[in-house]
């Protein structure tokens, strides 16, 4: 199997686009993967792009669509019209279909809802768009396999066959009652193996997982992954069937939520792509390094009150990055932990007995990384009582920086905040300040300035 596009496919593609040579064209795409088509369209240029897009048929192009880094999928649907864009729709699930039109102004979502053939599938559509796009409703699919809890065996297996066409794949067969309320789940093989005339409601397995519309899409992600499902139904407040979410959806979500916690704890305050444009960028990188900057000119201000400590001892000047980047390193290390156990949900006890471990942890890695500077100071010969001094601050710097890195993320998740900010500048910034008022206050304590 091939899993990177040559160069010579692409310049081949290209020089084929050139000629107009469409039968060709058609020939050397016939068997590529509709994911490797979507990198072929990104190596081209727009107009290229779109010719290609224009001449496949509507099922693959609208498989490559969905393949396409958003950027690169917007430029191409600009470029089509609202009766093109809807031909592509109807060949997507309803899910996927609901992700593309999202991105579009609200009068070109009209206008192409307004083209599609296929009312039902734009009903479905229209429906998922009023939902969250992080919620159960926002991320599942119309599209499933559903029986009544009264049909017989022989019915069942005539109407699966034509609900099927329209499920690209049948992962569970749901059973519902009359008003189409879930009532458990239907195994393949009871079905296969059972009478003809028996019953769904004597054969189904009335335990089945499932979500509301409004489950939030992190805790639809968890539920999957503990139980190892690889669909869970959706229904809405009154218990009726109204679609599924997929893994490959969930595997997508989890994929978007770890680059945007990434982001942001780099200190990008929204999701953006290398290839945005530079006001978009700089409105997501600008806000934290103004932070950055304000935590800079407080460290400055703290240095500042103490210069009698520096013009005594000016060694403790050279310590200084050293003191700023340990608080920000061990701040960072604990509210990674911590963000990391948040997300799993697998972050056990009380608030208090949670800061009691990391206190024991930074102790420990204190207490080594102190005798350290000890040890460096000896053999290039630091008076003593500096390097104890040293050694001292640092511990403390440890330990603060430490309970701020836990403390924080856990407090911004009961707020309702995302934690994942904790990770970033935030508690580099104030271990920064926090960490250097300590060592220079400690010293003055200790060397008697």
């Amino acid at each position: 199997m091939q899993f990177q596009i040559s160069n010579e496919l692409i310049e081949k593609i290209k020089f084929l686009v050139e000629e107009k040579n469409n039968e060709e064209l058609l020939l050397h795409l016939e068997d590529v993967h509709h994911a490797d088509i979507a990198e072929i369209l990104t190596e081209l240029s727009l107009e290229e792009a779109v010719y290609v897009v224009k001449l496949m048929d509507s099922q693959k192009t609208a498989e490559a669509l969905m393949e396409l880094e958003e950027n690169v999928r917007e430029r191409i649907l600009d470029t089509l019209t609202p009766k093109e864009i809807a031909d592509e729709l109807e060949e997507m699930d309803t899910d996927d279909a609901a992700d593309i039109i999202s991105e579009l102004s609200l009068e070109r979502q009209q206008n192409v809802i307004a083209e599609m053939a296929d009312e039902e599938h734009a009903d479905n559509i229209v429906e998922l768009l009023r939902y969250d796009e992080d919620s159960a409703g926002g991320l599942m699919a119309k599209e499933l396999v559903k029986v009544n809890e009264n049909w017989s065996v022989t019915g069942c297996m005539t109407e699966m066959r034509q609900q099927a066409e329209n499920v690209t794949r049948v992962h569970s067969i749901y059973v519902v009652d009359d008003k189409n309320k879930l009532k458990g789940r239907l195994s393949l093989k009871d079905l296969l193996t059972a009478p003809s005339r028996a019953n769904i409601s004597d054969i189904y397995i009335p335990q089945v997982d499932y979500v509301n519309v409004h489950t939030d899409g992190e805790e639809v992600a968890r539920i999957m992954q503990k139980y190892d499902l690889e669909a869970i139904p959706v229904v809405d407040e009154m218990g009726r069937l109204v679609g599924r979410v997929t893994i490959d959806d969930i595997v997508d979500f989890i994929k978007e939520e770890a680059e945007k916690d990434y982001q942001m704890a780099a200190g990008i305050s929204e999701g953006v792509e290398a290839d945005d444009n530079i006001w978009r960028l700089t409105r997501a990188r600008l806000p934290w390094l103004v932070l950055g900057l304000f935590g800079g000119l407080g460290s400055v201000y703290v240095m500042q009150g103490f210069e009698e400590a520096l013009a005594r001892f000016p060694v403790l000047f050279f310590f200084t990055p050293l003191i700023a980047a340990m608080a920000g390193n061990v701040g960072v290390q604990s509210s990674a932990i911590i963000v990391q156990g948040l997300a799993n949900n697998n972050l056990k006890g009380s608030l208090f007995n949670r800061l009691l471990k990391e206190l024991s942890l930074s102790l420990i890695n204190g207490v080594v990384l102190g005798l350290l500077i000890i040890v460096f100071g000896l053999i290039v010969g630091q008076p003593k009582l500096v390097s104890i001094t040293i050694a001292i601050s640092l511990l403390s710097v440890i330990i603060l920086a430490a309970l701020i890195g836990t403390f924080v993320p856990i407090i911004l998740d009961k707020r309702g905040v995302d934690p994942a900010i904790a990770t970033g500048p935030f508690i580099t910034t104030s271990n920064d300040i926090f960490g250097i008022f300590l060592f220079f206050y400690l010293s003055k304590v200790i060397l008697g300035f």
